[in-house]
């Protein structure tokens, strides 16, 4: 007979943010190879999108962490 083991929220969380949390540092690094002009042709504009969005990804993420009460209406 196996025994199981069941995982508390706190070892889930470290899990699951250290595994998301490197892969996205990883492809981040992927993105930044796009900077080599030998390989790639890009305007400042390219550049500026992609940072922009990034930054939106990131401040959404703080928020999320960062609200308490996500369902609840306030004026």
């Amino acid at each position: 007979m196996v025994k199981v083991v069941k995982e508390n929220k706190r070892d889930k969380f470290i899990r699951l943010a250290e595994n998301r949390v490197n892969y996205t540092l990883k492809e981040i690094n992927l993105i930044g190879n796009l900077a080599n002009r030998c390989n790639y042709e890009y305007t400042k504009e390219d550049v500026e999108k992609i940072i922009k969005t990034l930054k939106k990804s990131i401040n959404n993420l703080e928020v999320k962490f960062a609200s308490k009460n996500r369902n609840e209406f306030r004026l």
